[in-house]
């Protein structure tokens, strides 16, 4: 199966899936503050994040940021807060913005020779926040879309794996689209997840086969409140997350994983900009370099992201077809 082909492959165990999950170098953070699943080495909840990767500046990329961005010294990125770890996410103090995607852009901002000022705001948002030029980038699990890039400049630093997730006593019997017919799938609203759900259904319904019921909530939690209670049959939502959350709480299973961006395309996760803004570039560059000198690795290695690493930055590559 090449890298184009859609990945059906179905887990037999979560755990051994987990093993590859490590933390940082650094201080120990405290007892209350990490979460070890079975054989697997702690991930760092706390605020402090004594274990985050941090590079060195790079004078010959960093002249190529945006005369307006360098003259702040700040780098703005925004992005959701309501992602389960180890994406983006609150720390124990419940305030303050940990995870691998924080990480990504500390390592952006560290080699640009600028200070990341991390907000939050609700998925749309983020978008709007771009639009306004309020935010320099949105960085938070971003898939490349094509509907997108015609607003917005990427440069890719991941794949975009996505995984089905059910109840951990579920008999359901995934093998393609076709076992979703009739069942009760959640997915985030406005996500590519969305789209491949309802790209689904249209096919479903040229099989004549009962439509996919797509169910939306407000917050990740509440699609595992669903699942465990069994309102759910399933949810669809990132790989990384569906992996940490099957492992910590114990009541749910991955039963298939797949492209982001459908079966003809492996999806790719990007930071977004707005489109010609003159900072694409920079930024490019920078993850180019994070994965040359190796700092890109450790991160990866620190939030437990092996499945989803890239040997090079693309700018703007294919992504997700529109809508038909």
């Amino acid at each position: 199966m090449n890298r184009y082909s859609m990945k059906f492959s179905a887990l037999v165990g979560v755990a051994a899936t987990v093993a590859v999950l490590v933390s940082g170098c650094g201080t120990d953070p405290d007892e209350d503050t990490v979460v070890a699943p079975a054989g697997t080495v702690a991930f760092d909840l706390s605020p402090a994040q004594s274990g985050r990767v941090h590079t060195a500046k790079v004078d010959a990329i960093a002249a190529e940021v945006p005369r307006s961005i360098r003259d702040r010294g700040t780098l703005v990125v925004t992005g959701a807060s309501g992602t389960a770890p180890p994406l983006r996410f609150y720390a124990t103090d419940d305030k303050t913005v940990v995870g691998s995607e924080i990480d990504f852009a500390t390592l952006i901002a560290d080699i640009l020779g600028l200070k990341l000022e991390a907000t939050v705001a609700d998925w749309t948002q983020n978008f709007v926040r771009v639009d306004s030029g309020e935010v320099d980038a949105f960085i938070g699990n971003v898939t490349v879309t094509e509907e997108r890039k015609e607003k917005y400049d990427f440069a890719t630093y991941r794949t975009d794996n996505v995984a089905l997730e059910i109840p951990k006593d579920s008999t359901l019997d995934y093998r393609d689209r076709k076992s979703l017919a009739g069942k009760r799938i959640g997915v985030g609203t406005g996500t590519n997840q969305e789209q491949l759900l309802v790209k689904w259904n249209e096919q479903n319904a040229a099989d004549k086969l009962p439509a996919i019921d797509i169910a939306y909530f407000d917050k990740t939690s509440d699609y595992y409140l669903a699942l465990a209670s069994h309102r759910l049959d399933g949810y669809i939502g990132p790989n990384p997350t569906a992996i940490y959350h099957a492992a910590t709480a114990d009541q749910t299973k991955i039963v298939a994983t797949f492209s982001g961006a459908g079966e003809a395309l492996q999806g790719e996760i990007g930071v977004l900009t707005k489109k010609d803004n003159g900072l694409i570039g920079a930024v490019h560059k920078a993850i180019d370099h994070a994965i040359r000198s190796g700092t890109y690795q450790q991160v990866i290695d620190r939030w437990g992201l092996k499945t989803e690493t890239v040997t090079s930055s693309r700018i703007n590559p294919p992504g997700l077809p529109k809508k038909s």
